[in-house]
């Protein structure tokens, strides 16, 4: 099983072009089921072992939406290595996925993302460069590994257009605002990067190194202090905010789909359920009888 283990991640990562991210967390899912099952002695994999494990995640009081993406993985696998003909047979088939519920996401209104934006002072150390990924971590909702990961080539100032690499290595076009645009010129004038024909990494920490996700969450805890803002807020509730801004003045789905990079739409929807949320607030508050 670990060499077919090896194996499957093998292929994630050249048919599938997973990410480093998602290849570990396969890795990591699967590798724990195996020592389940090597723990109890186990030759023969069945679908009352696999439910025998996922009842003892729960038990742990693991939470349902990790164990359904466990039971993903899990599923995944052996569906490899039936196709490979590893196994005759697939245990993992007959397995019911647990339903989830599904969890709104946290975003700030518009007066409190300009808030937040605003919070970096000039003058201080950090602030333009603060400032230009606040302002186009909302102006184009592109997730924090894609913003760390972007680099001069990716930019074009000009048309207000940037290409981004998302999940599963796939490229897809964001819009950068005007005030975006000019929040990451005035950084990039700054470090005297503007106009560069060669490929120079954009967000930068005080060591001229490429910045880590983690600086980017620390970042926003610290501008979301700044501006008083009482919500639990992390990088990606401005990716959230984004959409359901969008969303709220008029944007159709299948734009807010492609802008994000959802594969399904179904993804995207849950900000049409945001906005139906808001609207029966409204209705709440204002009806004689509601």
């Amino acid at each position: 099983m670990d060499a077919s283990l090896l194996k499957f991640i093998k292929y994630l990562e050249i048919e599938k072009n997973y990410s480093e991210h998602t290849l570990r967390s396969y890795m990591s899912d699967i590798q724990e089921l195996l020592f389940f099952l090597k723990d109890k002695g186990i030759p023969d994999v069945t679908h009352v072992d696999i439910r025998a494990y996922l009842a003892g995640l729960k038990e742990k009081d693991s939470a349902k939406r990790t164990i359904v993406r466990k039971l993903a993985a899990v599923r995944s696998f052996f569906r490899f290595l039936s196709r490979e003909k590893i196994v005759t047979r697939n245990p993992a088939d007959s397995i019911f996925t647990p339903k989830l519920d599904k969890k709104l996401p946290n975003f700030l209104d518009e007066t409190k993302i300009i808030d937040l934006i605003t919070a970096p002072i000039r003058g201080d150390a950090g602030a333009l460069r603060d400032r230009a990924i606040l302002e186009t971590l909302y102006s184009t909702g592109i997730r924090v590994s894609e913003l760390v990961g972007l680099d001069t080539g990716n930019v074009d100032l000009f048309s207000g257009l940037i290409k981004v690499r998302g999940k599963g290595k796939k490229e897809r076009i964001a819009m950068l605002g005007k005030q975006a645009q000019k929040a990451l010129r005035d950084y990039l004038e700054e470090r005297g990067i503007v106009g560069s024909a060669k490929t120079a990494v954009i967000f930068v920490n005080k060591g001229g190194t490429r910045l880590s996700d983690r600086s980017v969450r620390r970042l926003v805890n610290k501008y979301v202090k700044l501006a008083s803002i009482s919500q639990k807020i992390s990088p990606h509730s401005i990716r959230h905010s984004f959409a359901t801004h969008l969303l709220k003045n008029g944007a159709d789905l299948r734009s807010v789909q492609e802008l994000l990079g959802h594969k399904n739409i179904s993804t995207t929807q849950i900000y049409t359920h945001l906005d139906t949320r808001r609207i029966k607030e409204i209705y709440d508050k204002a009806h004689p009888r509601a």
